[in-house]
């Protein structure tokens, strides 16, 4: 903390770059390479000049922003040198700046230092990476949500509701002498922690669809050979992803990729025609078909005929209760005089005719919840481990209350509750192998 660091912040190659510097000695180690004197300059200001080398020579003409402790990312003085995007003159911009007196800096350490300066919670800092990392809108808002500090406040919350049956438990120990003062309705006391349990669990509960939104809705593609699983899977994806033949068991191993539907991702998985073979490599591509069935979130089966009842009972019991969408393929070839009622939708993924339909279909079927970045959904793993410890602790107070053990017992198993939430945003956290293991998977100059 005590050092001054630099790195660069964005990817060489492009018409900009930008070079991050943050500690005590920013603004002398810039002015030292700088055309102009910044020494004396206001915060929140922008100037224009030169970077110059130790020998005096222009690197680049450059802006320099410059911010002063407190009010800047990591609380401490920071400038932002902007500068052409080449990669050589970025480095030499880098190496003037380490020659000056700054220390590269390691990945997630300005980050880092914003927590450990106050100006974000750890559950903040760990949305930073979320955010940089986002793929969709859906894990954009979700790691908006949380930069904002809305699972803080939810965490805050339940913390001071905690605090309170620990304070009123405390207090009829310090007066346990005098029997007939009762600081703590032990019924209300239930109550409000079950209310704060089932709080905490609904929060855990989220993070089995904040890791779907956060990865892609997984939709296994099945069916039996030359149906037209590979040609839907092109045209859900706009490309040339798999290869179409007339050849039965083309397709012998897993395909996958993604695509946006409603600013949701979607993981597509085409897979090898179910049927009877010979063949030991088409076999192992069925294999693992079955396989793709018990990962996968949505099943979509293909046909080019209408399934029988038989059929559906067996796929059926094979996914349990995953949602299935029957489509049967090639209107465009092959017609039937009767709809059955077990197809949910026909296409021809050959003419994309019906495709927004079964993209819109498989929407619905996801069965994603109403959010928006306020929302609060769990997507950290390290968080949803908090939130289940949290859960166990307190069915032990519960059991405690329902046992009618002392205040002291109880107590101990609510300040467990309380030390365990604290993990998250970072009040309990002490180990610093802790916090070098969530920082260590962010980006260098972030």
């Amino acid at each position: 903390m005590s050092d001054t660091i630099c790195a660069l912040a964005t990817q060489s190659g492009g018409a900009l770059g930008i070079i991050r510097i943050a500690g005590s000695e920013a603004i002398p180690f810039v002015n030292s390479i700088f055309s102009k004197d910044i020494t004396s300059a206001k915060a929140n200001t922008i100037h224009y000049g030169n970077i110059l080398d130790q020998s005096g020579k222009v690197i680049d003409e450059v802006v320099v922003s410059l911010w002063r402790a407190p009010h800047s990312y990591t609380g401490e003085d920071a400038i932002e040198i902007s500068c052409h995007g080449s990669s050589f003159i970025l480095q030499e911009v880098l190496h003037a700046l380490i020659a000056s007196g700054c220390r590269q800096a390691n990945p997630g350490e300005f980050t880092q230092r914003a927590y450990l300066n106050g100006k974000m919670d750890l559950s903040q800092a760990e949305a930073v990476a979320d955010l940089i990392a986002s793929s969709n809108r859906a894990s954009y808002e979700m790691a908006l949500s949380q930069l904002k500090g809305h699972f803080s406040d939810e965490l805050t919350t339940l913390r001071k509701r905690l605090l309170k049956i620990t304070s009123l438990l405390e207090l009829e120990l310090d007066f346990s002498e005098h029997e007939e003062l009762e600081f703590a309705d032990r019924s209300e006391l239930v109550d409000l922690t079950n209310e704060i349990d089932e709080k905490v669990l609904s929060l855990a509960q989220s993070f089995k669809t904040g890791q779907a939104l956060k990865r892609g809705i997984s939709v296994a593609i099945i069916g039996k050979t030359n149906v037209g699983k590979s040609t839907l899977l092109n045209q859900l994806l706009g490309e040339e992803r798999a290869i179409v033949s007339n050849i039965e068991g083309t397709t012998r191993d897993v395909i996958e990729d993604t695509t946006d539907i409603n600013g949701i991702t979607f993981r597509f998985i085409d897979t090898a025609g179910i049927r009877e073979t010979t063949d030991v490599v088409e076999q192992l591509g069925i294999q693992r078909t079955y396989k793709e069935l018990d990962n996968a979130q949505i099943v979509m089966w293909i046909l080019d005929i209408d399934p029988t009842q038989e059929e559906y009972n067996e796929i059926k019991e094979r996914v349990g209760e995953k949602p299935i969408v029957v489509v049967r393929n090639k209107i465009d070839t092959i017609k039937t005089s009767t709809q059955s009622p077990l197809v949910t939708i026909s296409i021809s993924a050959k003419q994309g005719t019906n495709m927004h339909d079964l993209e819109q279909l498989l929407y619905q079927k996801a069965n994603i919840p109403a959010f928006t970045e306020n929302s609060v959904i769990v997507t950290n793993a390290r968080h949803y481990d908090a939130l289940t410890r949290a859960h166990e602790a307190l069915l032990r107070v519960l059991s405690a209350f329902s046992m009618e053990l002392s205040g002291d017992l109880v107590a101990e198993d609510l300040k467990d509750v309380i030390a365990i939430l604290g993990e998250i945003t970072g009040t309990q956290i002490s180990s610093q192998e802790t916090l070098n293991n969530i920082f260590k998977h962010f980006c260098i100059g972030k």
